[in-house]
């Protein structure tokens, strides 16, 4: 009979009206699912892409929202907002055992700030917060860090247990040669994670985006 705000990582590759790997909506599903089983009212909250200047079609969660509802065997209600009457209107309207997906949350200019408004609001939305999206968790962002200040209890989803139990079990008792492999654009958000492993692994492969800034380091040409 509770409401649960879930913070999943839908940021899927989309192509020409086409999701082209599903894998991480797969991956929550069991999270999903085991709310739903309970009788909650499952909302979901998620980033899509990188919207510039607020809302942006091109970056709405409704594709995702109309895949998910091809995978699960409830109804799934979409709000155009997420935060706000809208979203609280579409949420009520929802029974319990169902799913709303809300809007893209970087269509607000405070997610990334971790903004307390913005927090607050994603916290009127729920009586309990999961996290499950282990891709964003290193972010302190409203949805997913700042939620947690005003809304409790507030807990682990099942992927994001997996992938905390396999990180403890790779890095304190790895099989040798260990070797992290780390992509991604920005190194800024990366720079933790690389002096926390430095003294852990034998090797550090970088890809992505991020290799133009050690090559910039090295004095090596990177172009414009």
């Amino acid at each position: 009979g509770k409401k649960v705000l879930m913070r999943v990582d839908f940021n899927v590759p989309y192509k020409n009206g086409v999701i082209t790997d599903d894998n991480r909506i797969v991956e929550a599903l069991k999270s999903i699912n085991y709310v739903l089983e309970q009788g909650a009212t499952l909302i979901l909250s998620s980033h899509f892409g990188r919207p510039k200047d607020g809302p942006d079609p091109a970056y709405s969660l409704k594709p995702v929202s109309d895949h998910l509802a091809t995978l699960v065997s409830v109804p799934v209600h979409f709000s155009e907002e997420a935060i706000g009457d809208k979203a609280k209107a579409v949420i009520a309207a929802a029974k319990s055992g169902e799913i709303v997906v809300l809007e893209n949350v970087r269509f607000y200019k405070g997610e990334t700030k971790n903004d307390e408004g913005l927090s607050k609001q994603f916290a009127e939305l729920a009586d309990v917060f999961i996290n499950d999206a282990f891709g964003s968790s290193h972010r302190a962002h409203s949805s997913v860090a700042g939620v947690t200040e005003f809304l409790k209890p507030a807990l682990a989803g099942f992927l994001l247990e997996k992938e905390i139990k396999y990180l403890e079990e790779t890095v304190n008792s790895p099989a040798r040669p260990f070797v992290a492999v780390l992509g991604g654009a920005n190194v800024s958000d990366k720079i933790g994670v690389i002096e926390n492993l430095i003294d852990k692994v034998d090797s550090i492969i970088i890809g992505g985006g991020m290799t133009y800034t050690f090559y910039k380091a090295k004095g090596l040409p990177i172009g414009k």
